[in-house]
Parts: structure tokens; sequence; C-alpha cells
């Protein structure tokens, strides 16, 4: 699960430079794959492409059951996290759930601030349970 973990961490860097920069996420996508090193893994360049496609929804999802957090006033690195955790959710059969949830609360414990990850994990937490409604 390492290369999986770090395949997140590479899908979270490109969405969150696209976000502060003000790029399309697949524009910062195709520069590091030209320029990566070590290359960017395909598991990365899936979820990065399942965020773009379905960012509306994904976004959408988020808003409905973040309690009243609207996705723009969340932190920069946990609106990449929680994008990448509902596209995991909803659309990544392979994933169990719970690793979603888990891999994104421990990935936002280590990058982002003291209280993200209660956050992250309540709010993926009840995605999860609501997925069966939340399916495309």
């Amino acid at each position: 699960m390492a290369a999986r973990r770090k395949a997140r961490k590479r899908a979270l860097e490109v969405l969150f430079e696209a976000d502060q920069r003000k790029l399309a996420p697949l524009d910062v996508l195709r520069d590091k794959i030209v320029r990566a090193d070590p290359p960017v893994g395909e598991y990365a360049i899936t979820l990065v492409e399942g965020v773009v496609a379905h960012q509306e929804r994904i976004d959408e999802v988020l808003t409905t059951y973040s309690m009243g957090w609207s996705v723009d006033r969340m932190p920069a690195v946990d609106r990449a996290v929680l994008r990448i955790g509902v596209w995991e959710v909803l659309h990544a059969p392979d994933v169990p759930d719970h690793v979603a949830v888990s891999e994104a609360v421990e990935i936002t414990q280590e990058l982002s601030t003291d209280e993200s990850p209660k956050f992250v994990n309540g709010l993926l937490a009840r995605i999860a349970e609501l997925k069966e409604t939340l399916a495309p």
C-alpha cells in the first residue's frame, strides 16, 4: 500500500499546486509527467483525472455534507485531500471505503492543521455511509 500512499500524495501535490497557481489540474499533471523524477505513477494520474472529471459533483457532495463549510472556505490541503477521498469512495471500487478515509486522515495529519484530521475523518466517513445514495 505504500505505492498507493505515494500516489495519493503526488495527486495531492498536483491538485494543490493547480489550486494555488489557479491553473488547470490536468495542465499541472502533464507538466509533472514530463518533468517528474521519480515518474508520476499510474494511480496518481488516475486520481487527478478522476477528481477533474467529477469535480463538480465531488464539490457538491462536500458542500452538502460539510455542515456550513463551503469548499472554498476549506484549507487548500484539506480541499485536495477531500476531493481525492470522495473520488475514491464514490468511484474506486477496488479501494475499501475505510482505506480511503484512513489514508485521507493520515495525509491530513501530516500536512494540514491540528483540527483538519477530525474534520476530514467525519466528513469522509459520513459520505462513505451515504455512498449508495450518492453514487453516480
